[in-house]
């Protein structure tokens, strides 16, 4: 563990100042046969943070919810996150879950859609607001902050994987990862850098002295336009096909802005107006 720390130091040191080669182990440590990944322990972390947070918010009677129930709507979401992005998984490998149905099953392979998770986690969160009759914008605004920590965190396991690696540069900050014989930009912790800026925004809007004013949902396609359009520019970093001037992703990524935009105008307005121009 402590030579995985030191090239973790190593990398803090070096990354912008001159090519890094990439040698970060995606394995914490292991237990017998059972290897304990980074990339692992942030879906596990994502939980409890999702836990904690929700609890804050009970205790200060803005969640009527039960302990018991903050547990087991976390874990209706969590089921949605990880069906939601192995099903999503098609669209980026349709040949191989296809011509092998039975693959989408098989965790262990990797392969995890942020886009199918967003998907799933929304779907869940309503079936399990449907059953216990509350306000699915109410519990989306306050999973914002939680869920979008989480996903910073998750593209740094990514990077720690040496996975969606960045296109081919010459600037001192580029990374030569595993695999590849010339340096890339380090695009997931680009992706990392951009969801921390969201995160911090989301929890800036959570404790705004005007907040009791925003309509349900004002929180939430706040997380949903700027997570699509952050994707849409940082993924001009990263090492994907594109289709008519845009990977997948961004394609994804821009119907997420457009949705979010046409809620803000329908629903939103008078929010926008409240934060721009400050009402005392």
């Amino acid at each position: 563990m402590l030579f995985h720390i030191t090239n973790y130091i190593n990398l803090l040191l070096n990354l912008g100042v001159n090519m890094w080669v990439h040698n970060l182990n995606p394995t914490l440590l292991h237990v017998g046969s059972l290897e304990i990944r980074y990339y692992g322990l942030v879906y596990l972390l994502g939980f409890f943070l999702a836990i904690a947070w929700l609890q804050y918010w009970r205790k200060k009677g803005e969640l009527e919810l039960s302990k018991d129930d903050v547990w087991d709507f976390v874990f209706y979401l969590m089921l949605g996150v990880v069906i939601g992005s192995r099903l999503f998984m098609i669209f980026w490998e349709p040949s191989t879950y296809l011509s092998n149905p039975l693959e989408i099953f098989m965790f262990w392979h990797g392969g995890m859609s942020f886009h199918g998770g967003l998907a799933g986690i929304i779907v869940a969160a309503i079936i399990y607001c449907k059953v216990k009759k509350i306000n699915f914008y109410h519990m989306a605004d306050l999973m914002s902050v939680p869920t979008m920590l989480a996903l910073a965190l998750g593209r740094v396991a990514n990077f720690v994987n040496g996975e969606l690696v960045g296109r081919v540069t010459d600037l001192s900050c580029c990374v030569q990862f595993p695999g590849y014989s010339d340096c890339r930009h380090p695009s997931t912790l680009y992706a990392a850098g951009k969801r921390f800026i969201v995160f911090f925004g989301l929890v800036w809007l959570s404790f705004h002295k005007f907040r009791k004013n925003f309509q349900p949902g004002f929180i939430f396609w706040n997380m949903v336009f700027w997570e699509g359009l952050g994707r849409i520019i940082v993924d001009f970093y990263r090492e994907d096909i594109l289709y008519w001037g845009f990977s997948l992703g961004q394609w994804f990524s821009l119907v997420m802005v457009l949705v979010a935009l046409t809620f803000f105008y329908k629903n939103h307005r008078s929010d926008w107006k409240t934060l721009l121009i400050r009402k005392k």
